[in-house]
């Protein structure tokens, strides 16, 4: 098998920066393109809803690499620019600005976008938080001591609610589940973040979804929910999950749906992979189908994705134990493994009433995920037991709750 000589990655991300560090770490000397739809230079997401939004940083201390390292890549860096198209026959790239960019093999790092309420396109005072612009713009909002209603309780929803408060503002959190992050968490811990941000002056309404954003004077003026009720507000921040950015593949013949559809190997077909956010791939140990939107992944994905191209035919399944973390006041929340869908929940270090714990999920009776509270170096320790997968009745269940 011949190796490539041209490698196009689009999508300027973490993933795809990544992608084009780890091929010329591992040796290759052809040309890398790297194409991004905005103007700056790739940079870490996870400080937006956080140390970005507060002020806390500038925001130049997001970018993932200087500019000296980037030209020290020896890059054909492109910014500024969106891929329209992409034809895997002639292997071409089509951008916005008219070029045509050949490759050999093409790496589709575009991440996702953010999911937006309908009605609510160009109606001031409606935010999503998804970019640095998007950070920005939040930010000088909240600066004004806003009345804030997040529509949203997963990480991106509580940790911007957590900041917003501590920056002055009244936040409402409307979520249709029953508390924030149960869905991934369980109900225990769920219930957890309630009494968290409850006691942080965060007002929750649980257990109903907004019908619509409410506008006076052509800005947002709060929020009708399903069961009739309005939440006033001066700014809704719209946190309901994220779209792939795989609508420019259409008709590429690309397998799409929840994202781009790879084998074990991140590979989607013939000379074209995904990393990142946007590639949903079969996870040999999961034993399913997978699509991660976190920042860790999106590194080592990257790094997979170019091991592979270089493998000359003999890549590697990628098969990591998933890691997320989020802050949230003066809590570190930290998650190995996936604990949707489990059936199975321990504290085994810790408690609930401390607040400071470390706990397991299982299903199929294998230990699949651990999460930890403040406490670092011990769910680090229990991430062995994810990995392995452990059987769960082997397991050490030292329940304080």
């Amino acid at each position: 098998m011949s190796a490539p000589s041209r490698v196009v990655v689009v999508g300027a991300s973490a993933a795809g920066l990544s992608v084009a560090e780890t091929l010329r770490r591992r040796g290759f000397d052809g040309q890398v393109t790297l194409i991004g739809e905005e103007d700056h230079p790739p940079y870490d997401r996870p400080p937006l809803s956080k140390q970005i939004l507060s002020g806390e940083w500038p925001e130049e201390r997001v970018w993932l690499r200087d500019e000296a390292t980037l030209a020290g890549l020896n890059l054909d860096l492109r910014l500024g620019v969106a891929a329209l198209s992409v034809d895997p026959a002639d292997r071409v790239v089509v951008l916005a600005d008219g070029s045509r960019v050949t490759y050999d093999e093409l790496v589709i790092a575009t991440g996702v976008r953010a999911r937006r309420l309908p009605g609510t396109d160009g109606l001031a005072g409606v935010h999503t938080l998804r970019t640095l612009s998007d950070a920005r713009a939040l930010r000088e909002t909240l600066a004004a001591w806003p009345r804030l209603v997040v529509v949203g309780a997963g990480f991106l929803g509580t940790e911007a609610a957590a900041v917003a408060r501590a920056m002055g503002a009244e936040v409402t959190l409307v979520s249709d589940l029953e508390a924030p992050l149960s869905d991934v968490l369980g109900a225990e811990l769920g219930e957890l973040l309630v009494r968290v941000h409850a006691e942080h002056g965060v007002k929750i309404i649980s257990g109903v979804v907004v019908r619509e954003v409410l506008a006076s004077g052509g800005r947002a003026a709060g929020v009708r929910l399903a069961d009739g009720r309005v939440v006033e507000a001066d700014a809704v921040l719209v946190s309901i999950g994220s779209l792939p950015n795989v609508d420019w593949l259409a008709g590429s013949g690309i397998d799409t749906g929840d994202g781009v559809h790879c084998d074990e190997y991140c590979q989607a077909g013939p000379g074209v992979w995904a990393a990142g956010d946007v590639a949903s791939w079969i996870h040999p140990a999961a034993g399913g189908r997978m699509r991660v939107e976190h920042r860790t992944n999106a590194g080592e994905q990257g790094m997979a994705v170019a091991r592979n191209i270089l493998s000359a035919g003999h890549p590697a399944p990628f098969a990591p134990v998933p890691y997320v973390w989020s802050d949230q006041y003066d809590r570190k929340i930290q998650i190995y493994g996936s604990p949707r869908g489990c059936d199975r929940f321990a504290v085994t270090d810790g408690s609930l009433a401390e607040r400071r714990l470390v706990a397991l999920y299982g299903r199929d009776d294998l230990v699949r995920a651990t999460v930890g509270i403040n406490m670092v170096r011990s769910v680090r320790a229990a991430r062995a037991l994810v990995a392995t997968p452990t059987p769960w009745d082997s397991i050490e269940q030292g329940v304080t709750a």
